[in-house]
Parts: C-alpha cells; structure tokens; sequence
C-alpha cells in the first residue's frame, strides 16, 4: 500500500513539472529562445497599430519596444477583431500578458491571438 502511494505522489509530481513548462511565462527579449512552444509572454505595450488595408487586416500590438524596433508583437487577425473592442484604447501603455503559441515573422517573435482571453491586463 505505501509504494502505491508514493508512486501516485511521483506521478502527481511529474505531472505539475509537465504543466508548469507547458505554461512558462517569459518577458518579451526571453520569448526568441521559446518558439515553437506554447507560453506566456508579459510585457509593457509600446504601440498598437491596426493596419486595415494589409490583406487580412492585422492589428499588431508592440511589447517593451515600438515599431520598427519591436521584440515581440502580439497580432490579431481582422476577422478576430470584432472580439476585442478597440485595442488601439484598451492596450496602449499597459502591461500585459498573452499566452498561445510563440511562432516567428520576419525574426519577431509573435502570438497570435485569437480570443480576448489569452491576453490579460495586469
């Protein structure tokens, strides 16, 4: 009975250890290191920018430094938008925190948000 137990605290511990890096939460300089994987990302707004006549409509929103010196960009598609409100109010000079998959465009590192829940306002 007793190595029954202390297999299921080692199963209980394995399985924390898995989901804390599964969630790792990273400053925007750290999250060039972590793409590919799933995490959150905090960091100061330095610039939000909604650019409606790209093809799909983007707003990208700038962590710690602004265009065109930006280390990370949360992104927004268009057809996601309508979810948001308006970022362009909400986001501007706040810190915040997103959490998705961390993929890389043109050397930056971004998260895609597709639902207001992955960013929270700290």
């Amino acid at each position: 009975m007793r190595r029954a137990s202390c297999v299921l605290v080692l199963i209980y511990a394995f399985g924390c250890a898995i989901c804390s890096c599964a969630q790792q939460r990273l400053t925007a300089a750290e999250a060039k290191a972590y793409v590919g994987q799933q995490a959150t990302v905090c960091g100061s707004v330095a610039g939000v920018h909604q650019a409606t006549s790209s093809r799909g409509e983007p707003t990208f929103i700038n962590l710690d430094k602004p265009y065109p010196n930006q280390i990370f960009t949360i992104l927004i598609w268009g057809s996601d938008l309508p979810k948001f409100g308006n970022p362009e109010q909400t986001y501007p000079h706040k810190q915040v925190c997103v959490t998705g998959t961390i993929t890389i465009y043109r050397d930056v590192p971004e998260i895609v948000a597709h639902d207001p829940a992955a960013i929270k306002v700290q």
